[in-house]
């Protein structure tokens, strides 16, 4: 999706637009000089169109408590964003502070919309003129707390959208491979693995990655993207604000891949990290692979494989539909085996069935096995449909939504697998009361 940055100086009431844009309380609002100091992301949506919005920390000249870390962090916004929203105050002067932002703007090259902000009675609208001094040309008077202007503002946001289509249609063809996890399992090890060449700074520091890198690869006459990430620590534990934006960077690749390769470090065994990091991947209804990493490290036996299948499974139950993979990105060992699973895991998250197929699938699972009443009533499909894939989404038109018990749900889903191939990939059930 396309990014909008919020950004100025602070105490102009960025938070505010930020809150009444995404529809609900997300950033902190108050008097208190400075609030915000990290970027926070949402989701928003604006007639029809889907963008992620940024709020960030004021910038202002002055050296005070955590300027340094705000300037960096509206800098990466800026960086990340496609569209930027200008916030001033119409009631004060142009500063010293808004010129230093107007200039950071004017460096950007971004697309720029200049809101000015608290424009909450008629008698502002004077000051308005005031600020084609910053030579912007988008200029909309807005109040952030009586929700005034903001529609003609976010239609100058969203026509922007248009512009930004530049060579993605080329690399839509492309198999984009986020490769995630926590620090120091190997994932830029692996990326040089498969590229076949160091292309990516490998260290034994924790968080030597603090970006996503992206590298375009060919494999049997396929191409595939490779996103290498910043590792991802559980969020209690992240201190440095760096990390912070690692962490951002690394679930925004996520949103722009097809798999996630999930790398473990098989030296270290399993972590709690490791469940939260493989929850955002299946959140985002993306393919994953779980990669058991530094396998040449483990001393082994006859059964070790097996054991690490069970203990994997076990405690991966919510991604019992990911294969498994155990590589070695040192020694190259299996390196060149994770292009068929993914190959296969591709072809699964894009995969459609016949609609006569699947209503057999299901008729034949509620045979076997009928569900119980709900409140007197039971549940009825009168018919199932796939309506979209990546991941492969089902709806099924039912005689009352709330009579499906979640474990009935996950039975339909588990004999959908049974019948059809969906190896590596989260499948989505919708239920629709038919009309």
């Amino acid at each position: 999706m396309p990014v909008v940055a919020i950004v100025g100086r602070p105490n102009v009431g960025k938070s505010q637009l930020f809150n009444k844009i995404v529809g609900k309380r997300q950033s902190i609002v108050d008097d208190f000089y400075g609030l915000t100091r990290d970027r926070i992301y949402s989701d928003a949506e604006w007639q029809g169109h889907a963008f992620k919005l940024i709020d960030t920390g004021g910038i202002e000249i002055e050296n005070t408590s955590f300027q340094k870390e705000i300037q960096a962090q509206v800098d990466i916004a800026i960086e990340e964003a496609d569209v930027i929203i200008f916030v001033l105050d119409i009631r004060t002067q142009i500063s010293k502070d808004d010129l230093m932002v107007a200039r950071k703007l004017m460096q950007s090259n971004k697309p720029v919309v200049v809101a000015l902000n608290k424009a909450d009675n008629e008698e502002l609208m004077a000051n308005f003129y005031d600020f084609y001094e910053l030579g912007f040309n988008e200029m909309f008077a807005v109040s952030g707390i009586h929700s005034i202007g903001l529609g003609d503002m976010l239609d100058a946001v969203t026509k922007h959208f248009d512009d930004l289509k530049t060579n993605e249609e080329e690399e839509d063809n492309d198999i984009k491979i986020a490769i995630i996890g926590r620090p120091n399992v190997g994932k830029s090890s692996l990326t040089n693995a498969l590229i076949g060449e160091t292309r990516v700074i490998v260290s034994d520091v924790e968080g030597t990655t603090t970006d996503s890198i992206n590298t375009s690869i060919e494999y049997n006459d396929k191409k595939y993207t490779l996103i290498d990430t910043a590792g991802m620590r559980k969020r209690g534990k992240i201190f440095e604000s760096v990390e912070k934006y690692s962490v951002l960077r690394a679930l925004s690749a996520i949103d722009k891949s097809n798999i996630c390769l999930l790398v473990i470090d098989a030296s270290r065994g399993l972590l709690e990290n490791d469940l939260h990091i493989a929850g955002y991947a299946k959140d985002a209804g993306k393919g994953i692979i779980i990669v058991v990493n530094k396998w040449d490290l483990v001393e082994k036996d006859t059964y070790t494989m097996n054991n690490w299948n069970d203990m994997l499974k076990e405690e991966f139950n919510f991604l019992s539909y990911a294969p498994i993979v155990y590589v070695s990105a040192k020694t190259g060992q299996r390196v060149t085996n994770l292009f068929s699973t993914i190959d296969q895991v591709y072809e699964n998250i894009n995969k459609r069935i016949p609609t006569s197929k699947l209503n057999d699938c299901i008729v034949d699972a509620m045979l076997l096995n009928e569900p119980k009443e709900y409140q007197g009533v039971k549940l009825r499909v009168y018919y199932t449909s796939q309506v979209s894939v990546n991941p492969p989404t089902f709806v099924l038109f039912v005689n009352d939504t709330e009579c499906m018990h979640f474990s009935y749900g996950r039975y339909l889903e588990n004999k959908i697998r049974e019948s059809f191939d969906f190896t590596g990939t989260p499948i989505k059930l919708i239920l629709r009361k038919r009309s």
